[in-house]
């Protein structure tokens, strides 16, 4: 899981939106998190494989493949020396590795990997079929190709709710939605690009969980952290405009009686064989 960005920061320069994993772990690693666990399981990846996660970010997929999946071995890839440093903290095992590298020339050899999977990065790859060509050149004969990205056009309803906000104050804003942006996060254009990469047995399914914010200063502090487009346009506006936002999505959440704000996360996910 693995990482969020801008057009740069899976490209081989880490934009300065990712300084701190710590930061991205409060905006959406604590659902990605939720959804790598469901991903993992619908792969079927037997034990005892070596595996690629490209885009690692702050080591949350490569934590699932480690605790639930029996590897041998799991290398993370990521731009970011600061989601680097976080997840080499983080994630101990000696099975592990991390190493900087570009989603779009990978430092690993040919046919290396049982398993090569990416998680919430393509969207942000400035040529995503380069970097889908580098998962297929690294996995093995029979080897696993896999990806989950965020729907950000309707099933990911915290940036959703907050894009929607933006744009109604704001129509400049609509330019810097993720769903316009994104051309991956649809399930029809992540079945073209595996499959036109030559990998058999394609198939994309949706993953839902639920993301309920305690309140609304839960849903609303992640959008101070600046790193990733929404937080980005939100600590670009002044004072007044941002507070004007703020009010805005504070009316308009679906907020309960103790101040609970219940909303869902959707991602879809794609596989293929080599």
């Amino acid at each position: 899981m693995a990482a969020e960005g801008g057009p740069r920061a899976r490209g081989g320069e880490a934009g300065p939106w990712w300084a701190s994993g710590e930061v991205y772990e409060g905006y959406v690693g604590r659902w990605s998190r939720r959804v790598a666990k469901e991903f993992l399981a619908w792969l079927g990846v037997p034990p005892g494989e070596d595996w690629l996660d490209l885009g690692c970010g702050t080591g949350a997929l490569t934590e699932a493949i480690l605790a639930d999946h029996a590897p041998a071995s799991v290398l993370g890839i990521d731009p970011s020396e600061g989601f680097l440093a976080h997840a080499r903290h983080q994630v101990t095992d000696p099975r592990a590795a991390f190493r900087q590298g570009d989603a779009q020339a990978l430092p690993v050899p040919d046919a290396s990997f049982g398993a090569v999977v990416s998680g919430l990065v393509l969207n942000f790859v400035p040529d995503p079929a380069k970097a889908v060509a580098e998962m297929r050149r690294a996995a093995r004969p029979g080897g696993t190709l896999a990806a989950y990205v965020w729907d950000y056009a309707d099933g990911m309803q915290m940036m959703r709710r907050f894009w929607d906000a933006a744009g109604a104050l704001d129509p400049a804003a609509r330019e810097r939605d993720e769903a316009l942006r994104s051309p991956l996060c649809r399930p029809d254009a992540l079945r073209a690009r595996f499959g036109g990469a030559g990998l058999r047995g394609v198939e994309v399914t949706a993953i839902e969980v639920p993301t309920v914010f305690h309140d609304f200063e839960d849903f609303w502090r992640p959008f101070l952290g600046g790193q990733a487009p929404a937080p980005g346009y939100c600590m670009s506006l002044d004072e007044e405009h941002r507070a004007r936002l703020r009010e805005r999505l504070r009316v308009t959440l679906p907020t309960e009686p103790d101040g609970r704000i219940r909303l869902a996360a959707r991602a879809w996910a794609v596989r293929g064989v080599t």
